[in-house]
């Protein structure tokens, strides 16, 4: 399976079209459909229900188009690797990381790195522990940034990580006019009956000791789950137009006095650690080396 095939099945994918995938590569159209279809007979799949005038991915093409762009992805990132080793300090650095108020601790090491080697780009992949936790060991992140209840401490077979000495606080964001606001936290009690947005990967029930699932206890089953998300922001918007009310970490929202929306933590209080981490015996880029050194003069003990 060679790149180049790789890149001309994405771009038919991505156009629907053969002959304007063709046209865009500089291809004729035989030329690209006879690669599209040895690629197929050394996949031993069909990639595409072809129509008329237009062709769809099968099954077997989806998964191909998801790791298509992961081999793409990493191929340019190991060529970029290559092309900083004998050139001023320099090159990308790919961290992933969950919705945190503590990223600023990471953006201060950025920052600070940045002055010293100002050829060093930062690029930061937002997602759920599942997806980052996945593109680390693909080796398409360098870094990681999780929150519990993914419990990177259980993961030490593949791991290295820091604890970045600073943990988060769980409760509920809801509107000021709400009664509930005049609280200085919420219970249990207080949760039962209100539409809860939750976050997807807070109460996956596959993380161990998932601290989210433990502080409710045998209440969980009880509570009324309007809806999920994984983007804290695209929930407080639903918050802010009553859809429900979002259970979340704090200092992730605007907390003014001209903000609609404000945080009540949960009582009993219920706070999470923050961990970076990194594949085992990873071989850095002298710029993710540099970035590491300074975690560790931050972090370490």
């Amino acid at each position: 399976m060679e790149i180049r095939v790789l890149k001309y099945f994405l771009t038919v994918a991505e156009t629907g079209n053969i002959t304007k995938a063709a046209n865009s590569m500089h291809l004729t159209q035989p030329t690209l459909s006879r690669q599209l279809q040895d690629l197929e007979k050394e996949l031993g799949h069909k990639l595409f229900i072809r129509g008329n005038h237009s062709v769809s991915l099968t099954p077997e093409g989806i998964v191909l188009r998801k790791r298509a762009r992961e081999i793409l992805e990493l191929v340019e990132k190991t060529e970029n690797e290559f092309q900083t080793i004998e050139e001023e300090i320099s090159g990308n650095i790919f961290i992933g990381a969950g919705e945190t108020k503590s990223i600023k601790l990471i953006a201060d090491i950025m920052s600070e790195l940045k002055r010293n080697y100002p050829k060093i780009k930062f690029h930061i992949v937002s997602g759920d522990s599942e997806d980052l936790s996945e593109k680390l060991d693909k080796g398409l992140l360098d870094f990681c940034i999780f929150i519990q209840p993914f419990a990177v401490e259980n993961h030490t077979d593949k791991y290295d990580y820091l604890n970045l000495c600073e943990k988060d606080t769980w409760g509920i964001i809801l509107r000021n006019d709400d009664i509930l606001a005049k609280k200085e936290n919420v219970k249990i009690e207080d949760l039962i009956d209100l539409p809860l947005l939750i976050s997807r990967q807070a109460i996956k029930k596959t993380h161990e000791n998932n601290p989210i699932l433990n502080w409710f206890g045998d209440n969980f089953e009880k509570l009324n789950i309007a809806g999920t998300y994984n983007l804290i922001y695209n929930a407080a918007i639903m918050t802010e137009n009553r859809l429900g009310y979002t259970l979340g970490l704090d200092r992730l929202i605007k907390d003014t006095i001209d903000s609609p929306l404000c945080f009540r933590p949960l009582n009993p209080k219920l706070e999470v650690e923050i961990n970076i981490a990194w594949k085992k015996h990873q071989l850095f880029s002298k710029a993710a080396k540099l970035f590491l050194d300074e975690l560790y003069k931050k972090f370490g003990e």
